[in-house]
């Protein structure tokens, strides 16, 4: 693997950071563990974050994460201190030793999808969102810092870390974490002024240029693509209108691109009635979007419960951060792993309409775990499971 780029982080401390955000649009990095935010669901988050900045100090940042269920609970903490950047990184080690299981196998996701494919003709389902996970084991524990670096190296991605609630291992606490590179800003707020980038239909990166440009051209008139990505959009403004004052998608459906995929996405810009309404809220609102759930959304919600062989936990969910004006960022949890020591559960979804191609589907979660898949070092022939 070529040598990462390092991060200017000369002031920053040793040692795992207890949560970062890494993007073209912000740094937030806090160390050591000052408070934790009483735990709820999504309908209690407005008041329980309200109430924490009500006794917090000056330049407070809450940050962490919402669950894909909305009626489980959050987990969210303000760091004792904030650093500029991320820690230097210690000299690099050998390359550790890894073993991947797929959970469920192509073949049964593949199935799966055909189920959903079922599920809709027979009712009122419009999208389901379908994920597989891949669980990956080293021989050594995974060294954060060193994966957040890598995570960060496309600037087209929010590359972050956050603490999870512990895990009990031989009836001992083990630190938990869930990290990723996401492409998908949920809600950005400043003052007034609100941001959302809702991606839906995707096509993976090829390496030769000419088929590249195929693969993004294809994807920019695929129907289908085109009709999953509108679900995401519409719902996104439907959501966030009753906020606002004035809300719009000047530039309508527009193609992006991270370093492994292309999407469809739709840059999104409000300005709320009240500033004091938090990003926190927007957030908790919004959350699970059609890109990652479905329409409607608990009738998606069900059937995935029904279909996927995992509890999803946070993955899909929401990760971000707010301060005590209502500032703040949150980004949709995909291309994202949970790990605890030596081990990590990839996630990787994909959106599923009438017309999807089982086989086609499974493919695309395929490409999706590239991107992490290359962030914990994994040689390519492993990268396809």
């Amino acid at each position: 693997m070529a040598e990462m780029t390092r991060l200017d982080a000369t002031a920053a401390p040793a040692g795992p950071p207890l949560f970062a955000f890494l993007s073209g649009r912000a740094t937030i990095v806090g160390h050591g563990l000052a408070r934790v935010l009483p735990a709820g669901p999504a309908a209690t988050l407005a008041g329980r974050v309200a109430a924490f900045f009500r006794d917090a100090e000056p330049g407070a940042i809450l940050a962490g994460a919402l669950p894909f269920d909305r009626a489980t609970e959050d987990h969210l903490v303000q760091a004792r201190h904030m650093a500029p950047g991320l820690p230097v990184l210690a000299p690099a080690m050998p390359q550790a030793r890894w073993t991947l299981r797929p959970d469920p196998a192509p073949e049964a996701f593949a199935r799966a999808v055909a189920q959903a494919l079922e599920a809709m003709q027979a009712g009122d389902l419009r999208k389901v969102v379908l994920s597989r996970s891949l669980l990956a084991e080293a021989d050594r524990a995974i060294d954060l810092p060193a994966l957040l670096h890598r995570l960060a190296g496309d600037p087209k991605v929010t590359a972050f870390l956050v603490p999870l609630p512990e895990a009990r291992v031989a009836g001992a606490a083990a630190p938990r974490f869930l990290a990723g590179a996401t492409p998908e800003l949920l809600i950005a707020k400043t003052g007034r002024a609100i941001l959302s980038h809702p991606l839906a239909g995707s096509a993976r990166r090829q390496a030769e240029a000419a088929a590249d440009r195929a693969a993004a051209a294809a994807l920019e008139r695929s129907e289908k693509d085109r009709r999953e990505h509108a679900l995401v959009a519409e719902f996104v403004l439907d959501t966030l209108a009753p906020y606002c004052r004035s809300l719009s998608a000047p530039e309508g459906i527009r193609l992006t691109t991270t370093a492994t995929m292309w999407h469809l996405g739709t840059r999104i810009l409000g300005e709320l009635k009240d500033p004091g309404v938090s990003s926190a809220e927007l957030a908790a609102a919004l959350h699970p979007t059609p890109a990652v759930c479905g329409v409607p959304r608990a009738a998606s919600a069900r059937l995935i419960g029904r279909l996927e062989p995992y509890d999803r936990g946070f993955y899909a969910g929401a990760v971000g951060w707010c301060d005590a004006h209502g500032d703040g960022e949150w980004h949709v949890s995909i291309r994202c792993a949970e790990i605890a020591g030596n081990k990590a559960r990839l996630y990787a979804g994909a959106g599923i309409v009438p017309g999807s191609d089982p086989a086609a589907e499974t493919a695309e979660t395929a490409a999706k775990f590239g991107a992490f898949l290359r962030a914990l070092g994994i040689e390519t022939e492993e990268r396809r499971p």
